[in-house]
């Protein structure tokens, strides 16, 4: 699939792919929100709910999608409510007519509410009690978090759109070639764990407790990769937020303040490489239908004020605790 996109990834192919398995389907499929990956939830046997994800090839290879499960299955073997794939015969990664798939049980719950301090302090123990597992051993083929992979390459994608108006080209690159560089000054982790690396609220579902889901984008870094998107508000909500949450993140895993200083250099990347991103897969159909907004003015003007704040950021003092 050289120039690839999930249009041969019919209902009847999901249909097909989904009764290789032991599992028999007896409902429709729902789509969830998903662009990077196919993901649709069904009704089973004995009336179970699943879903199944199928990734977008030429993304992750074997390899890497199979250390993905192998992480969600440790961490599920040590009680971390995480939504690990079924296993079938063994297996948890499978193909058919050349797209990987997985099938998970699905959990249901609420939206995780970012401003509920009760509902942090559970976060940061049970974000702890991933990186005490996570701490134990390295990742052998998922990529780290560097300035290369959501600064540089970021950085050199955008510049090679088409999308960005050409009027705003000078405002645009100007600001994003110095948070680019202010940003990469100070992104320097002295400790990376395995982390579930798009930890943010989407991917928690709330009952009686958090539900970890989606580990597609682990990846290794620094331990605050996994905190820093719970906090939100002004200056003063995210110091109290971050301290109830560090409170109970060291029951379980010690936490290095020194990584305060590296949360602003981190938002400055995941700006940049969700920009880079979108004009990545804007040759996919769905992109184009789901963000309209992406190809217009308006948006770029908007990215050039959101740039000159996160530039204002960097140079503000590291949070600090309580």
């Amino acid at each position: 699939m050289a120039t690839f996109d999930f249009s041969g990834l019919s209902p009847d192919l999901i249909l097909d792919a989904i009764e290789t398995t032991t599992i028999r389907v007896e409902s429709g499929l729902l789509a969830l929100n998903s662009y990077e990956n196919r993901v649709y939830q069904f009704i089973g046997d004995e009336n179970k709910r699943y879903v199944v994800k199928f990734y977008r090839p030429q993304r992750w290879n074997q390899e890497q999608l199979l250390e993905e499960h192998s992480f969600a299955l440790e961490l599920q073997s040590h009680d971390v409510p995480l939504v690990a794939p079924i296993s079938f015969d063994g297996k948890t990664l499978l193909e058919y007519q050349g797209f990987n798939f997985a099938i998970y049980p699905s959990v249901g719950g609420r939206e995780f509410e970012v401003d509920n301090l009760d509902q942090l302090e559970w976060m940061g123990r049970f974000i702890g009690r991933i990186h005490q597992v996570s701490a134990s051993k390295s990742f052998e083929h998922r990529p780290q978090f560097t300035i290369e992979s959501h600064l540089k390459e970021p950085q050199q994608i955008l510049k090679q759109s088409e999308l960005i108006p050409a009027h705003l080209h000078l405002p645009f690159f100007t600001i994003l070639d110095q948070v680019v560089e202010l940003a990469q000054g100070l992104y320097a982790p002295t400790s990376v764990i395995r982390l579930h690396g798009d930890c943010h609220p989407g991917n928690i579902l709330w009952r009686d407790g958090p539900s970890f889901v989606d580990l597609d984008d682990c990846r290794t870094g620094p331990a605050i990769q996994d905190l820093w998107m719970m906090l939100s508000g002004d200056r003063a909500q995210c110091i109290l937020q971050l301290d109830v949450m560090l409170e109970a993140y060291q029951e379980f895993c010690d936490f290095d303040k020194s990584e305060l200083k590296l949360i602003e250099p981190l938002r400055a990347m995941r700006i940049v490489h969700y920009m880079a991103w979108l004009c990545r897969r804007w040759q996919d159909p769905a992109f184009p239908q789901a963000f309209p907004w992406f190809a217009e003015d308006k948006y770029w003007e908007n990215q050039i004020l959101a740039l000159k704040e996160q530039y204002a950021a960097l140079q503000e003092s590291p949070l600090t605790l309580f």
